[in-house]
């Protein structure tokens, strides 16, 4: 098995496909590196495509201390993975909790982001949600202590935007849940406790997005009901950003439609890899739809 060390000693688990230009894909807390399959098998015929384990997600280590998940820690990883592979730059890839942890890599290390692919980033985020979803991670966590990982899968993987999977392909949302209940209790709750509880707004994000050059591509399912606004909010405010919502969709999109999700990403990065992805002009920016002061 292939394993990096993070500066703090934790071992990530990775595998890798193709050559060429690095791709980073990084999961999704009901999901690991399998829920990327579609993706590996897609981009890495065009790219050297790298998959992970977060910490706390076997084959990587399971810090047993909450203190050892964080979401600066989670965008730090995605930096160690690279380092430890010997990637200096990369395009990077997440979705939900792998979406958060791309947006912050794209703010602590921008110089080493060849784009950023933003998905199903957004839930909690708004400032009168951050209380009750404080109080939904500690219920989660306290769950799956007293649970275990099957019980939950059977609760958590038919959320409300999670049933648009199981309604198209039973068989496909079958699979996505067998993964989710194979998960480490231990790890899913500390990273409950330490990654989503502590993350921090993204309303509270806006002048480090403003200061993200990357190319990016923010998507969202038009059924993911949480990720909508803050789509938008990232959108309006890193300058580098295009929206791409996908109809019909909830929240794992990457596997719900990956034909089509493949081919929104697949077709970004071949613009970023021409040089022809554009900041936004700034004449788009206006209160007025004709730019005439009255």
């Amino acid at each position: 098995m292939a394993h990096v060390t993070t500066d703090d000693g934790v071992k990530l688990y990775y595998e890798e496909t193709g050559a060429g230009t690095p791709v980073i894909l990084v999961h999704e807390f009901a999901g690991d590196l399998r829920s990327y399959e579609p993706q590996l098998r897609y981009l890495g015929k065009r790219y050297r495509v790298v998959a992970y384990n977060a910490r706390g997600y076997p084959p990587s280590d399971v810090p047993e201390d909450v203190a050892s998940y964080s979401q600066a820690r989670a965008a730090d990883d995605i930096a160690s993975v690279m380092d430890g592979i010997g990637i200096e730059k990369a395009h990077v890839i997440g979705l939900s909790m792998g979406g958060f942890a791309t947006l912050h890599f794209g703010v602590r290390h921008h110089d080493r982001a060849l784009s950023l692919c933003i998905g199903g980033c957004g839930y909690g985020a708004e400032l009168e949600e951050q209380p009750r979803f404080q109080a939904e991670a500690d219920t989660i966590a306290a769950y799956i202590a007293e649970a275990g990982m099957e019980a939950f899968a059977e609760r958590y993987a038919f959320g409300p935007t999670r049933v648009q999977f199981e309604n198209k392909d039973p068989r496909g949302f079958l699979e996505f849940k067998q993964i989710l209940a194979s998960h480490d209790a231990v790890g899913s709750a500390n990273t409950q406790r330490g990654v989503q509880r502590f993350r921090p707004s993204l309303y509270t994000m806006v002048e480090e997005m403003k200061k993200i050059s990357a190319p990016t591509l923010v998507i969202t399912g038009d059924e993911d009901w949480p990720c909508l606004l803050p789509g938008i909010l990232m959108k309006r405010n890193i300058p580098s950003a295009a929206l791409s919502v996908m109809p019909n969709c909830g929240h794992a999109i990457n596997i719900e439609e990956p034909e089509e999700y493949n081919r929104i990403v697949g077709a970004f990065l071949a613009q970023v890899d021409s040089g022809r992805w554009p900041m936004r002009d700034p004449r788009a920016v206006s209160a007025s739809i004709t730019g005439i002061k009255a």
